[in-house]
């Protein structure tokens, strides 16, 4: 009897033991799924689309306009993309580069055509208005893993979909945010909604992804970019189509020069 009593409390022992190693706190917990996340959209080079920038002020008025987007996929770095803007006229041949880096600041330039000249974002501005739609500078780069700390909150439901909520904290300090709130889905890994909070952790934007569909059989890229301002009533809807991959981009495809022959 005492040698099984003794056996049972040996056994529980170790359960309990292998529960502790294996417990994760709220921070790596949200680190792992950000990782996750990150490592399922690896590997697809480059892309292309065009996409619609649809702004709204508050009383509902809207303003059009078209671009092209070009991503080139950077090995042990962040990604580098460029957007061209061919509508309306007063924004035509306006462009905009962007060396996204897993740490440090950003390196963002914008051609403006008119002036003839290109102009670098400096990295405390990276919180202002990308052309004046509702999506800040810092919102436009690649999100890579090591901008962020991270906070698991808790599984949540969203139309339907388990989702996990995961807070996220800047690392940059010239963020516009204190943090983020962000839903992923737990089947692909793939950002559903995106909550950002202000310098005075209040309320700011709301970031909806809608319409994803699946590219390689592996790649899931959403149609739909809806951001909202809950502080301004603006809204501004980033509409892509046309995605194309594997147009063999070079890191010459991405330079200073192509924002000035960029069409």
């Amino acid at each position: 009897m005492l040698k099984t009593t003794l056996l049972k409390f040996t056994v529980a022992l170790l359960f309990i033991s292998t529960v502790t190693v294996v417990a994760q706190t709220p921070e790596e917990k949200g680190l792992q799924i950000a990782i996750e996340s990150d490592k399922r959209d690896v590997g697809f080079g480059d892309s292309q689309s065009e996409l619609k920038m649809i702004l709204r002020n508050k009383q509902g008025d809207e303003s059009t306009r078209q671009m092209s987007n070009k991503t080139l996929e950077v090995n042990g770095d962040g990604d580098k993309s460029l957007v061209i803007f061919n509508e309306p006229r007063d924004v035509k041949g306006t462009a905009f580069l962007s060396f996204t880096h897993k740490s440090g600041p950003d390196d963002q330039w914008l051609y403006l055509p008119a002036l003839k000249r290109v102009k670098r974002i400096a990295s405390d501005n990276k919180s202002g208005p990308f052309m004046g739609s509702e999506f800040a500078y810092e919102d436009i780069s690649s999100q890579e893993v090591e901008k962020y700390t991270y906070k698991y909150i808790k599984d949540e439901k969203m139309n339907s979909m388990d989702c996990y909520l995961v807070e996220r904290y800047p690392v940059d300090k010239s963020s516009g945010y204190t943090r983020q709130e962000v839903w992923y889905d737990k089947e692909h890994y793939r950002t559903m909604k995106v909550v950002f909070y202000d310098r005075k952790n209040s309320k700011l934007k709301t970031l909806t992804y809608e319409g994803y569909k699946q590219y390689l059989s592996k790649y899931w890229r959403a149609d739909k970019l809806l951001m909202e301002n809950h502080q301004t009533g603006k809204t501004t809807d980033l509409i892509f189509k046309d995605y194309k991959f594997a147009n063999g981009f070079s890191e010459s495809d991405f330079n200073k020069n192509s924002l000035k022959r960029a069409r």
